[in-house]
């Protein structure tokens, strides 16, 4: 498919969003929805606010206003009144005062969706408090169980609440928004929290805690650490395995991987001697490379892969046989847009992100407004212009 025609068969293709311009989670919920063919503009601040520290403005286009002032908040309003789904990431109460909350919007444009991306949400104590993924993370309850055993517990970068509970959540949440539309016409407003989100994912640790998963303290059960079969261990060239061998059968097959007979070891489910089993599988996996033990357990089911860095996994066979990653005008490697869908798959954009301003002036033409009204609002300095300069 050209890319012209492939971005007519996407799934979102049509949807006109804006996403008002912040950090981490937000951006990923606009990438998606243009990732899946979205037309998503990314609203960009300005005075002199040149550059943007996120990096996933992939096909965005930008246009840099001033939204503290009352024709740049005007202008928006505007643009709302012809878009599908607005995504705000400000804290509670900002977007009111801007005279910009859902109540104006959705009168004046009944079938939008606005989807507010907050840590804490619009309602309760903390509404309106500053915070980061290990504070939403904490609060919901997730961050009690990360962590080794007498150890304090361990955020996993950013990506749990930010990116999985918030920008993921919230693209869903528009997904199923537009969906709704399509039955009752109407648009409405989505409360997105990243504290209830990352709660929403741990719902399997809430309804397995009377399978035994979890009974014991932080970092001494199966999924948490604790487990020998559960793991990463080192390599003899300072690289690492990760072991998920949960099973039985699956056991089975990783001992004899690493030339263990079972008879002479305790009972897999033995907590009391996983400390020691432990031990005694960090030393025999520090004595082959990454590549040996690979050629070991690759196409056996004994649940061991290589812990791949980011310069080596779109190498890696299986991810290369199924083109897991691509490749921008600009060589910079990231993740394909998943899941796959058969008949209208994502084609993501392969131009570098968006320069703030870069296309201004032709949004505006696009959303209805006249040369003399850009040109207006160009002098009085509410929006910025910044076409990049061509090469001769």
């Amino acid at each position: 498919l050209g890319t012209r025609q492939a971005a007519t068969a996407m799934p979102l293709s049509g949807v006109r969003v804006l996403e008002l311009a912040g950090l981490a989670p937000a951006p990923l919920c606009g990438m998606i929805l243009a990732d899946f063919g979205a037309r998503v503009v990314r609203v960009d601040r300005t005075p002199r606010y040149t550059g943007t520290s996120d990096r996933q403005g992939r096909g965005k286009r930008s246009l840099a206003l001033d939204l503290k002032r009352p024709p740049g908040a005007a202008t928006l309003r505007r643009l709302c009144g012809a878009a599908d789904v607005l995504i705000e990431p400000f804290r509670h109460g900002v977007m009111e005062k801007l005279g910009l909350g859902p109540e104006v919007l959705l009168q004046e444009n009944p079938r939008l969706i606005y989807a507010r991306l907050t840590g804490f949400g619009q309602t309760g104590k903390y509404a309106k408090s500053a915070g980061h993924d290990i504070n939403y993370l904490a609060l919901s309850g997730v961050l009690s169980k990360m962590g080794r055993k007498d150890e304090n517990p361990y955020a996993p970068l950013n990506l749990l609440a930010d990116f999985a509970g918030g920008g993921v959540m919230c693209a869903l949440g528009i997904v199923t928004a537009l969906y709704e539309r399509t039955k009752s016409g109407k648009g409405q407003i989505i409360d997105a929290s990243m504290v209830e989100g990352v709660a929403y994912l741990s719902s399997f640790l809430w309804k397995s805690q009377n399978l035994g998963f979890w009974d014991r303290p932080r970092g001494e059960n199966v999924l948490d650490s604790g487990a020998h079969y559960y793991e990463t261990y080192k390599t003899s060239d300072g690289k690492f395995m990760a072991v998920g061998a949960i099973e039985p059968q699956f056991y089975e097959k990783l001992l004899k991987g690493l030339g263990l007979d079972s008879n002479k070891l305790p009972n897999q489910m033995s907590y009391s001697d996983w400390p020691k089993m432990k031990k005694k599988f960090a030393s025999v996996f520090a004595q082959k490379t990454q590549a040996e033990w690979c050629s070991i357990f690759d196409g056996t089911d004994a649940c061991v892969t290589p812990v791949l860095c980011f310069d080596d996994v779109a190498s890696h066979q299986h991810n290369k046989q199924r083109s897991s990653f691509i490749k921008n005008d600009e060589e910079e490697i990231s993740p394909r847009p998943a899941p796959l869908l058969s008949r209208t798959p994502a084609v993501p954009s392969l131009q570098r992100d968006p320069f703030v301003g870069e296309h201004t002036e032709e949004i505006l033409l696009e959303y209805g407004f006249t040369k003399e009204e850009i040109a207006k609002l160009c002098s009085d300095k509410v929006i910025e212009i910044n076409k990049p300069k061509a090469n001769l």
